[in-house]
């Protein structure tokens, strides 16, 4: 596909105890589980990995176990975000002295921001970072957006700024993305966050996606990035029809994320479905919707 890499990455739940504490059994099962799907690559502590319901100490331990699960193994990145500037700095340091690939950090939120102030703060970081930074928006969950007139100057003032996730359920901000920061910077990585734009990411020259159902069916999604890079029309159509039917687990309930572990925890792959409070407990509904959608997508239907 002219050339650019396509990658399918997975940003991986944090698997817990009922105590609140980090179950490291699971996150190792969790972690084969993905690895032995053939992902292209990991994200620990990103939005679906809940970075914001754990403290310092705990995310660090948690970097410590997926660090010594993919080492040498598969391309890690790390969620790095916190409304503490030096908190970023610290854990980003942490992580990528763990051997961490690249940091993901999201702008801040709660109050909006101008594009002034989030050039600002990124070019802070990255004179502060001594690594790889993929900038991370997602303008549902910050209330705003990076902006191409950003990202364009980011990327042409910091080389180590070399990617973006771009969560946003249309593609019109991707699209432009590709269309301005390319010629800036051919190497940047352009990445979509929700599963159903992979293939419309790929084929306007991005680098594929970050996406949540990896988790579920990483055979599914790898074989989709294979074909894409093989340019199999027909087997990609496949995959996105097979995707399009998982998107309604999204659905089940909001905030998505507890739905996505108890879909993994149905599936025998992590032990509980515990998420952060005050994330919600999927109710016996739920959790029998969650199963039929699982069902029908196995049984071909």
């Amino acid at each position: 596909m002219n050339g650019q890499t396509i990658r399918y990455m997975t940003p991986a739940v944090t698997p817990m105890l009922p105590n609140g504490e980090l179950d490291k059994d699971s996150c190792g099962k969790l972690y084969e589980h993905l690895l032995s799907g053939g992902v292209d690559g990991i994200l620990i502590l990103g939005s679906i990995g809940e970075f914001f319901g754990f403290t310092l100490e705990q995310k660090k331990e948690l970097i410590c176990c997926a660090a010594g699960a993919f080492a040498g193994r598969c391309r890690l990145l790390v969620g790095t975000t916190s409304m503490v500037y030096r908190e970023i700095v610290e854990l980003s340091d942490y992580a990528l002295g763990q051997g961490a690939d690249g940091i993901v950090i999201i702008p801040p939120y709660y109050f909006h921001f101008t594009d002034e102030s989030v050039y600002e703060y990124y070019d802070s970081l990255a004179k502060d970072i001594h690594g790889n930074i993929y900038l991370y928006n997602f303008p549902e969950r910050t209330g705003y957006e990076i902006s191409p007139d950003v990202v364009v100057k980011l990327a042409a003032a910091h080389q180590n700024i070399v990617g973006i996730k771009d969560t946003i359920s249309g593609v019109d901000h991707t699209r432009e993305l590709i269309k301005r920061v390319r010629p800036v910077r051919p190497d940047f990585e352009i990445y979509s966050g929700f599963d159903d734009n992979f293939a419309h990411n790929v084929l306007c020259g991005g680098n594929g996606c970050i996406a949540g159902l990896s988790n579920l069916y990483p055979e599914l999604t790898s074989a989709w990035a294979e074909a894409m890079r093989s340019s199999d029309l027909q087997k990609t159509a496949d995959c996105q029809q097979r995707i399009d039917r998982l998107m309604d687990i999204y659905s089940v309930g909001k905030p998505f994320v507890p739905f996505i572990k108890a879909a993994l925890a149905a599936k025998g792959v992590i032990a509980h479905s515990v998420a952060t409070k005050p994330m919600p407990t999927a109710a016996a509904e739920q959790l029998a919707r969650i199963k039929n959608i699982m069902e029908e997508y196995e049984n071909g239907r």
